[in-house]
């Protein structure tokens, strides 16, 4: 499996040298934001109404948010005591007071399974905040962990979307999405987000026509098959006949109708476009909830030119009502993909405060535009049956026409192994197969460093080529630092930059090549440049040479291994079910704890229970942490209940130590405290041959487990991003290890 083991070389963070405490570094600049991008979100108590024969429902919604619930007869008398739990209505009940209940205290969900039959109720749907469409029997927690963790505002694509260097989405183009499926995971290589065409979908007819207009009940199913099969963000689209789409425009509420459906469904971005009238775009916008809107201008008359008054105009207007502005134009001159950067440029530089604005050139003499737009380009794939737009290029098509017009140059990227890692070679076909697949120019190469020595990590870092590194198994701060003049020497003398993971975990599992151009205007203030100051830094010896790091350049450690831990624990689960709950970490050395320490604070865990290890002050820093050191301990924290009570158990102990951990799993498996209705969740990160499987145990003790090859596989994904800053997913990442989605 391509991924990073936790285990690591026993070094410890707490030896490193006040050189290596560096200004922080935010690697928005290199692909992703540093910050956990998980939020509080709505407090509001959760109301799931639900059909005939459909009550089990009320209590999957409960333990995706880690609350309690209870069934009610009606709106009437909630009140804001009972925001700890998660409410049920039946349908029936649901119709006599939902119109008048107290909007500010409760947040109704519609939980409809299509197996009942479609459409839902249309009373019900118009009156509740949220709609979640299910199949029935074949139920995805995950589908529904994604939808209520993204509906309360509690997870934020859009942030860290932005944040990267480019971002592309894939039009899906097929009549019905069951058709492209099977081969999705190939399909959104290198995508950001997945558009569903919905004027494209043909819905079957009785009489073996199609309806002229998908119905809603059709759309609303596709939403529910698209979603359950891919993680990544969804685009809504009703293009319009004007506008190369198959939606007609003689009746405007019918895209209001269709687009705020979508918001309810939780779909993560609206395409409005901009010919709708105001007062239906100004509704949506202040309608949206955590969805983002793209306002969407498409010309094919061939005479809209860039550098006319009409261009801006039509910006000013799109940014009233917009998340993100969408501009497409069809041109009949090379000279006006010139035209359009000049207007890229001037907007960028006359409304600093607008939202981003991704736009390109169709028909072939405008794809020299796509190469260079860097919001949201649109992309093909060979396995779809048809372009959406002229002049669509595949994401593997636009890094190869970048390679060649010098915008990405070739580099070597590296998997620094240790002499006892387990995964070493089999690192280079995946990586190689990933690079293939997105076009990318690069060579990748594992490389086996000695275990006491991090000499050889600095030569590797110190070529001109140099395009980045993971380390496997991570290294600690202080060997990376430990007697490095090169490292010592990048950004004038301050050292390498630092994330906050990266600076508080201790551990390095990531290095990231940071070019020499001038920082984005997301750096935040306290970012060293190093732009100004190349003509110090190559007099610094062993840096800049004539085969060294090029000149301005520096280097970004990080540590990936943490939001693996993260996603993985969020993957069936809300991050709101972890808030202020109490978690049990296993490890041999703080060290090995670091990164799972690290995610739960990102979780806002309330209190960590530790096991083998002495917590370093910069990991305890706002936790509530209390060591086992007797079994007096254990037994207090084995009786206390509900909140106090361990809610997750992660050990990062090795496979030799795996009766152990059971035991203790069984030990916390049977205390959950009053609130029986909850599940808890065990995460075991050992890699190899074990006695006993300490998973096995967790699931007949009630918790739901996961094993390291999720935590690797997210690990990956991640890595991925920060090295080469494009997305592969989850599910490409386990097809291509050999093990398939699960």
């Amino acid at each position: 499996m391509p991924a990073h083991p936790l285990s690591i070389n026993g070094a410890t963070a707490s030896t490193a040298a006040t050189d290596t405490d560096r200004t922080l570094r935010s690697s928005a600049m290199v692909g992703t934001r540093n910050t956990s991008g998980l939020q509080k979100g709505d407090t509001r108590t959760v109301v799931i109404i639900y059909g005939r024969g459909q009550e089990s429902i009320v209590s999957v919604f409960a333990d995706v948010l880690g609350k309690p619930y209870r069934m009610a007869d009606s709106f009437q008398g909630i009140t804001s005591i009972e925001q700890e739990l998660v409410l049920g209505i039946s349908l029936e009940s649901a119709k006599i007071d939902i119109s008048t209940r107290n909007r500010d205290a409760m947040v109704a969900i519609n939980a409809h399974s299509v197996s009942l039959g479609m459409p839902p109720d249309t009373y019900i749907s118009a009156q509740c905040d949220y709609e979640y469409l299910y199949p029935g029997l074949s139920f995805s927690r995950r589908d529904l962990a994604r939808f209520i963790s993204f509906t309360l505002g509690q997870i934020n694509h859009h942030e860290s979307l932005m944040s990267k260097p480019r971002t592309y989405f894939i039009s899906t183009t097929f009549p019905d999405v069951r058709a492209a499926l099977p081969n999705l995971d190939i399909l959104t290589v290198g995508a950001d987000a997945v558009e569903l065409r919905v004027d494209l979908l043909k819905e079957p007819l009785s009489d073996g026509s199609c309806a002229p207009i998908p119905s809603l009940s059709y759309v609303g199913e596709q939403v529910m098959l698209l979603r359950q099969r891919t993680e990544l963000p969804i685009i809504f689209t009703t293009r319009c006949t004007r506008e190369n789409g198959r939606f007609p425009m003689d009746n405007p509420d019918l895209y209001y109708e269709y687009l705020f459906r979508a918001i309810q469904w939780g779909v993560e971005y609206i395409d409005v476009e901009l010919w709708l009238p105001e007062h239906i775009r100004r509704r949506l916008y202040e309608k949206r909830g955590s969805s983002r809107i793209m306002s969407a201008f498409h010309d094919f008359s061939g005479t809209f030119k860039w550098p006319s008054a009409q261009a801006e105009l039509i910006f000013l207007e799109s940014r009233k009502y917009a998340d993100i502005i969408k501009m497409i134009s069809i041109i009949n001159d090379h000279n006006e993909n010139f035209e359009l950067e000049y207007f890229r440029s001037k907007i960028r530089t006359e409304y600093p405060g607008s939202p981003p604005l991704s736009a390109v050139n169709m028909g072939e003499t405008g794809q020299f535009s796509r190469t260079l737009n860097k919001v949201f380009t649109p992309i093909t794939h060979p396995l779809l049956p048809i372009i959406a737009a002229p002049g669509q290029l595949s994401a593997a098509e636009i890094n190869a026409a970048l390679s060649l017009l010098g915008q990405l140059p070739k580099k070597s990227i590296y998997g620094i192994s240790s002499p006892y890692s387990r995964i070493a070679t089999p690192y280079a076909p995946f990586y190689e197969k990933c690079f293939n697949e997105l076009g990318l120019p690069h060579q990748f190469a594992v490389v086996e460093r000695q275990l006491k020595d991090c000499s050889s990590i600095e030569a590797l870092c110190n070529q001109k080529a140099f395009g980045g590194a993971y380390l496997s198994p991570p290294v600690s701060l202080a060997s990376v630092m430990h007697n490095s003049s090169f490292f010592a020497s990048l950004n004038n003398g301050l050292g390498p930059s630092l994330t906050e993971a990266a600076r508080t975990i201790g551990m390095v599992d990531t290095i990231v090549v940071q070019p020499g151009s001038s920082p984005p205007s997301s750096a935040p203030p306290m970012t060293p440049s190093s732009s100004n100051k190349g003509s110090d830094t190559s007099s610094k010896p062993g840096i800049n040479g004539a085969h060294g790091l090029p000149p301005n350049s520096s280097l970004v450690f990080d540590n990936a291994n943490w939001r693996g831990i993260v996603s993985t624990l969020t993957r069936d689960l809300a991050p709101s079910a972890y808030s202020d709950r109490a978690a049990l970490v296993l490890a041999a050395n703080a060290d090995d704890a670091a990164s799972a320490m690290y995610a739960l604070k990102a979780l806002r865990i309330g209190k960590v229970y530790t096991v083998g290890f002495k917590t370093p002050p910069n990991l305890a820093r706002g936790l509530e942490v209390e060591p086992f050191n007797s079994l007096e301990s254990l037994q207090r924290a084995r009786m206390v209940r509900d909140k106090a009570s361990p809610f997750v158990i992660i050990s990062a102990l090795g496979p030799d130590k795996s009766n152990i951990v059971g035991m203790l799993v069984r030990v916390f498996g049977g205390s959950r405290g009053s609130s029986t209705q909850i599940r808890k969740v065990f995460l075991d990160l050992a890699d190899g041959p074990r006695k006993g499987d300490p998973s096995l145990i967790a699931e007949q003790s009630g918790f739901a487990a996961y094993g390291v090859a999720d935590t690797t596989a997210f690990t990956t994904v991640e890595t991925l991003r920060l090295l080469v800053g494009q997305n592969v997913p989850y599910s490409f990442v386990r097809l291509a290890s050999g093990q398939g989605m699960f």
